[in-house]
């Protein structure tokens, strides 16, 4: 007999609907699964032929054939486990005919147990909300019950395949598979670090103010102990609050990598640290069976790269793509996927591997060699990709004794607000969200450069061998810049600024 279960898979971070398609023929006991299933999928069998037995029904001694369709679209995930065995279950005739007409008007998803229990799995969020308009009701695990409210979708939630199987033959009411409220779990409330405790460095404070402001990437270059990690990790606090669409396109990411926790709706923006041992594959995203990688797991926040010198050279690079475009593009033989890593880019590195160059009382050890060695590990066309670019001084220890505070957090971020609400009626209508994302035909439409500035740039980009892409970004930050004084123009001044935050262009990295 043949029965058929729909269910669902992720390519990317949407997801899709598959048919799970069972035949039980007479034959040598075999369970074949096809139709592009990964490593997850095949190892189902024996967990679904475990579930069957000790769920109380009788695994079929016959040829069972599963179809997973499309077939030509890979499948990945433990979410098949419960449509298999259900399917084989009503294959068998082991439901009624009443309980197998339900399930045309299912969608089910689900890992199970050896004893036939449900457990949870990744990319639940992704692949209810695309599958909504199939006008189905979900099944899904307990654990997953969270994402099922967030999707909007309806949904019941067995516990076992058993309780399942006696929902579908009426054996028990809906209140024993249906959750009537789940109460929303808030984020974990993230350490108070503001701004105020950061002692000195004006200018880099000034800096990030201008990052949070219009979404520029910034690296900042110091001896150890200057305050660049503090920075860096007090950097969220002065960001724009995540719009719903934000919220929502960043919790099925992390769904999807089943990161998700117990959170019902990520509302603080990605703060990414990844070590500087971190591989290509784990930064960039990819694997046989692609996955979301750090630059992915940042969007619509932060990636900070602590010690950007000492990653390898391979990994840096593979962020050009997704500081250019705001995406990833992961290519294999069977398929191609993209995620989005639209991401503030804050980066941190020493001045030389021993930390001591240009330290007063303190010699560097290095060679010139070794120097120019470290910092030749980022490439010209990577650091053409970061806006700004901050040089911290030793903290004198009058401004470390010095009692006063200077702006807060809050007093920061209200500023970066009020910036950031001038953009967005800028960009009404349009897919732009920040200064740094303008298109050429924006920054034309709203760059407009003052009297004398043209000669500015001319003579910097002869003298300095500024690239087209330096310029735009010069404008870019110039803009971001008159936004936080609410000018309505670009003046000849935000230009000098933008200019001290660039002296990789008048000296190289290897000269610093």
């Amino acid at each position: 007999m043949l029965s058929n279960i729909c269910t669902g898979a992720i390519k990317g971070i949407e997801g899709f609907a598959v048919s799970v398609e069972v035949d039980i023929a007479p034959g040598m006991p075999n369970l074949a699964v096809v139709g592009l299933p990964d490593a997850e999928v095949k190892e189902s069998k024996e967990r679904v032929t475990a579930a069957i037995r000790n769920s109380g029904f009788d695994f079929p001694l016959k040829r069972i054939t599963v179809n997973l369709s499309p077939a030509e679209l890979r499948k990945s995930g433990t979410q098949f486990d419960l449509p298999i065995a259900l399917g084989i279950v009503a294959a068998s005739e082991q439901l009624s005919e009443t309980a197998r007409e339900k399930l045309s008007n299912l969608l089910v998803l689900g890992e199970l147990a050896l004893d036939g229990s449900l457990r949870p799995c990744a990319g639940v969020l992704p692949m209810l909300i695309s599958c909504k308009k199939l006008g189905k009701t979900a099944v899904i695990p307990p654990a997953n019950a969270l994402e099922g409210q967030i999707s909007a979708a309806p949904f019941i939630t067995p516990h076992t395949l058993r309780e399942l199987a006696d929902y579908l033959e009426e054996k028990i009411p809906l209140s024993n598979v249906q959750l009537s409220y789940v109460p929303p779990t808030e984020e974990p409330l993230q350490p108070i670090l503001d701004f105020s405790e950061v002692k000195g460095q004006a200018l880099a404070k000034r800096a990030l103010e201008i990052a949070a402001a219009g979404g520029h990437n910034v690296l900042m270059i110091g001896l150890p102990g200057t305050g660049k990690s503090m920075l860096a990790k007090r950097f969220p606090g002065i960001l724009p609050p995540l719009t719903q669409e934000e919220s929502l396109e960043i919790t099925k990411i992390y769904s999807i990598c089943n990161l998700l926790g117990k959170s019902r709706l990520l509302t603080n923006r990605p703060f990414r640290d990844p070590h500087h041992t971190i591989s290509n594959v784990a930064l960039i995203g990819g694997g046989s069976t692609p996955r979301p990688g750090e630059v992915s797991l940042a969007h619509n926040g932060v990636l900070f790269l602590d010690e950007f010198a000492e990653f390898s050279r391979s990994a840096l690079e593979v962020l050009r793509e997704p500081l250019e475009n705001g995406q990833v593009t992961i290519s294999r033989a069977k398929e191609t996927v993209s995620y989005p890593a639209r991401f503030t880019l804050v980066a941190a590195m020493n001045p030389c591997p021993c930390g001591n160059l240009g330290n007063p009382l303190k010699p560097c050890t290095c060679s010139p060699m070794q120097i120019n060695r470290y910092k030749n590990r980022i490439s010209g066309p990577l650091l053409d990709r970061i806006d700004l670019t901050v040089n911290l001084n030793p903290v004198k220890f009058t401004d470390w004794k010095q009692e006063t505070q200077g702006d807060t957090s809050a007093q920061i971020r209200a500023r970066v607000l009020t910036a950031r609400e001038i953009q967005k009626k800028r960009f009404a209508q349009t897919a732009t969200t920040a200064n740094a994302f303008m298109t050429p035909a924006q920054i034309k439409q709203f760059c407009p450069l003052p009297p004398g500035a043209d000669r500015i740039l001319e003579a910097a980009m002869r003298k300095f061998g500024l690239s087209a892409r330096s310029l735009d970004k010069i404008l870019k930050t110039a803009r971001t810049i008159a936004d936080l004084e609410n000018k309505e123009n670009i003046e000849t001044k935000h230009l000098v600024e933008v200019m001290q935050y660039r002296p990789l262009d008048r000296k190289g990295v290897a000269d610093l």
